[in-house]
């Protein structure tokens, strides 16, 4: 399915992934949203489990392995053209993860990539939709000790 102006919602996966108490976030590559502040993630592969796309993506765009804990969110990203027509249309389950082993580098569909501490996320200019899963997330962490 083409990613522009799709005929239908792309599934799609993101980690929230701490590592202590930083977050890693990626600077997106490309659009939609280039040059902003994300979460990494990416499209399921057609017969990929959703799970395996997880870790696929985050070590594609990071060079970093996870230990996917729990489902947080799942979201709709949608970018509405100047028609009002849906430009982008992303269905996006957000998992959080823990760092497993792995040197952070930006590869793929990211041009940059930062540890984060989670107090400071607020500068980074995330979309209130990726700080609310970022919040959701610490507090699971949180709560599992």
């Amino acid at each position: 399915m083409k990613r522009e102006y799709p005929t239908g919602p792309i599934p799609a996966v993101a980690a929230v992934v701490f590592r202590g108490s930083k977050v890693l976030l990626a600077r997106r590559a490309n659009e939609p949203s280039k040059g902003k502040w994300t979460l990494p993630g990416g499209v399921i592969e057609l017969g990929e489990p959703h799970i395996d796309a997880l870790k696929r993506e985050v070590l594609e765009e990071t060079g970093i392995e996870i230990d996917v804990k729990a489902l947080v969110a799942v979201i709709d990203r949608i970018v509405w053209d100047k028609e009002g027509r849906p430009k982008y249309h992303y269905m996006i389950l957000d998992y959080w993860a823990e760092y497993r082993k792995g040197t952070p580098e930006p590869a793929s569909d990211v041009s940059a990539i930062r540890w984060a501490e989670i107090g400071q996320i607020d500068s980074f200019g995330l979309t209130s939709q990726a700080q609310g899963v970022i919040t959701k997330a610490w507090e699971m962490k949180r709560k599992q000790g």
